[in-house]
């Protein structure tokens, strides 16, 4: 092989380098962009939980607060000695205290 030939396959080995190093640059930068999608969109989700498990967008039947008022109710009750005549004002103070934690 002549000296000339030998400058020309040399010129043509690096060159192949230099495009296989910037294709492997490329593939890895994508792959960080596709990474940090990936992690919004886990991001979003976990937001989205959050928000499905707040107090507010609990599904509670009314037979549930019901019994949640009566238990209230009857605490209140017992706090007091359970002194006769004040049990509708024990009632509605549990049905706003059970709303208010059920609605935030």
């Amino acid at each position: 092989m002549s000296p000339v030939s030998k400058k020309k396959t040399t010129k043509k080995k690096v060159a192949k380098k230099k495009s296989v190093q910037k294709k492997a640059v490329q593939k890895k930068t994508t792959k960080k962009k596709v990474a940090k999608k990936k992690t919004t969109k886990k991001a979003v989700k976990k937001e989205t939980t959050k928000k499905a498990i707040a107090p507010s967008s609990l599904d509670i039947t009314p037979e549930e607060r019901w019994k949640m008022v009566a238990v209230a109710a009857y605490h209140k009750a017992e706090q007091r000695g359970f002194a006769t005549g004040h049990e509708l004002e024990d009632w509605t103070e549990a049905e706003k205290e059970i709303d208010a934690f059920l609605h935030g």
